[in-house]
């Protein structure tokens, strides 16, 4: 326990328990520490955890194996043919809004390749190929009165060139590119957004849905909510102007998928048999401290407050009572005549929920959740109620808020399954980045989808959760919105330095496309699997097998990896 540390006095604590020493009674509390020593002690050392024992077994027959893109990211082509301006062109064309101030102008110049790009996804192995229209692209001034057809001819030709090579198109109406006439009237905080956006998805429906068969209406609400109208680091960087705004927004949000997965299902499912739905990006949230229960709580209102706030009102029908309860005694408190979030009306609960055919879900990381009182603040952060952290023997990225956390994965899914009644579910994004210098032997790629795709066979194999799909992110490195180029999510090496801007495979490729081939993880002790033989180029397929004691030992193991990289089974 703490205790008097000589010349140190009472300032330094060695102790597995704290003890008050301003407390007559000296009570002692234990730490986190105990509670961990005292694990090691009943295991008797370190085997390894549950959560890290590899799952042999394979995926459903017809599982959808995916990468993703946006339009922004890697199209380029910012004025080509008559394309219109998007919220993105301007934020990014603002100086100091964009690391170094990068931009889309010309991205990976996917306007103008096509055929390079679906060679490289051919490569890969890849089943569907998940990518979003450029609604500036089609829509110059984002409504109806004039159809930009040089921007149609684009996506027929990309639509018609995937179908050739068997792989299935998946379409984001929206991923964050909203057309800047429309921000100039209001963007998404202004109602007529959602009939504008229902018109552009008729549209683009009535084109390409005679060969579309998966689509999503908005991609990550939460992101245009909070990250581009309550933080303002992405566009339209609207920041803290005023509490109300990101409810706002993502109430408009809602409204807009709905009327979009309506429209379909009025008019064109009987024909074109397809699938909508959103997509909604969530961390998992663990307790700081597991034995604490307002850790617990937080842990619990984070979520509420990520994943539910879009999530509930779509599954369950309504926000959830969490966030209508904090966000209306707040407001009340504070002195105002209602609450800051929106109320639908009952018409439009029923109208909105059950507007989905999948559950959409986008994620990456898990985060350690604790209480946190921002007093009076009347903003998002101030009504979670909730700081968070990480674990510092997490695995770091590229990215400062992405650590490599598998287990959180399957945790997730099964809330989700859970929470929303067990939905058909797609991953629709999952992924890591780098930084520095280019280095093609990506092994820390490979390690992370071999681990986070594991977690989601258990999913499916050991909890039941429906899981229909797994997609990557990212096919290729992007301008990864504000941070511009710096961090890379690619599976391939884009080359911008080459006026061609070349595709390179990096090493990531190799373990994916073998994944995708086996369909999973044949177990090694059945002996060589079929789906592991020379391809046609004889490039041996092979599954590295990454088995680490313990996630403490995580930063050891990988170093010692990158030293023999030669090694297939570790």
């Amino acid at each position: 326990m703490d205790s008097f540390e000589w010349i140190n006095g009472y300032t330094v604590g060695f102790g597995l328990y704290h003890v008050d020493f301003t407390d007559p009674n000296r009570p002692r509390t234990p730490k986190f520490s105990a509670h961990f020593y005292f694990q090691v002690m009943k295991d008797n050392g370190f085997p390894i955890p549950d959560d890290e024992i590899m799952l042999y077994g394979e995926f459903p027959q017809g599982f959808l194996w995916s990468t993703a893109t946006a339009a922004y990211q890697i199209e380029g082509g910012w004025r080509a043919d008559g394309k219109g301006l998007s919220i993105w062109d301007k934020f990014a064309h603002t100086p100091l809004k964009v690391f170094e101030d990068d931009n889309g102008d010309i991205a990976c110049d996917s306007y103008n390749k096509i055929d390079e790009d679906v060679a490289v996804l051919k490569q890969l192995r890849v089943n569907h190929y998940r990518f979003s229209i450029s609604w500036t692209r089609v829509l110059p001034d984002g409504t109806t009165n004039y159809i930009n057809e040089a921007g149609f001819s684009y996506y027929d030709r990309l639509v018609n060139a995937l179908l050739a090579e068997n792989i299935q198109p998946h379409i984001t109406l929206y991923h964050w590119d909203l057309p800047q006439a429309l921000q100039n009237v209001g963007g998404w905080e202004n109602e007529t957004t959602v009939e504008r956006f229902k018109d552009y998805a008729d549209l683009v429906f009535s084109r390409l849905g005679d060969r579309v068969k998966l689509w999503i209406t908005i991609n990550e609400p939460y992101n245009v909510a909070m990250v581009g109208h309550g933080y303002g680091v992405a566009a339209p960087g609207i920041s803290f102007r005023p509490g109300t705004l990101p409810y706002i927004v993502g109430h408009n949000l809602i409204k807009a998928h709905a009327e979009a997965w309506h429209l379909y299902n009025d008019k064109y499912r009987a024909k074109q048999n397809g699938m909508v739905s959103i997509t909604i990006n969530s961390d998992w949230s663990e307790p700081r401290n597991p034995y604490k229960q307002e850790d617990i709580d937080a842990a619990r209102r984070v979520i509420q407050f990520y994943i539910g706030w879009f999530a509930h009102p779509i599954f369950n029908g309504d926000y959830s009572e969490t966030m209508k309860t904090i966000i209306r005694e707040r407001s009340l408190a504070a002195g105002l005549s209602k609450s800051r979030l929106p109320e639908f009306t009952p018409e439009e609960i029923k109208r909105i929920k059950g507007t989905y055919d999948y559950f959409g879900f986008n994620h990456y990381t898990t985060v350690l959740a604790y209480p946190l009182n921002y007093g009076n603040l009347q903003h998002y952060d101030g009504d979670r109620g909730a700081g968070t952290v990480v674990d510092r023997t997490w695995l770091d990225s590229g990215s400062g808020w992405l650590k490599v956390t598998p287990f959180g994965l399957r945790r997730i899914l099964n809330f989700i399954k859970k929470e929303y009644g067990n939905p058909t579910i797609i991953i629709t994004e999952n992924g890591v980045s780098e930084r520095g210098p280019i280095d093609l032997k990506d092994y820390h790629r490979s390690y992370f989808y071999e681990k986070y795709i594991n977690q989601v066979l258990k999913a499916h194999l050991l909890d039941n959760v429906d899981v229909r799909g797994y997609t990557a992110w990212s096919l290729m490195d992007n301008l990864e919105w504000a941070t511009g180029f710096a961090e890379r999510f690619g599976l391939f090496y884009v080359n911008r330095s080459d006026p061609n801007v070349p595709r390179v495979a990096k090493e990531s490729v190799s373990l994916y496309s073998t994944i995708i081939n086996c369909n999973g993880f044949p177990d090694p002790a059945s002996g060589p699997h079929d789906c592991l033989k020379p391809g046609p180029e004889g490039n041996q397929s092979q599954i590295t097998v990454f088995i680490v004691p313990s996630v403490q030992n995580l930063a050891l193991f990988i170093s010692f990896y990158f030293q023999f990289s030669t090694i297939s089974f570790i």
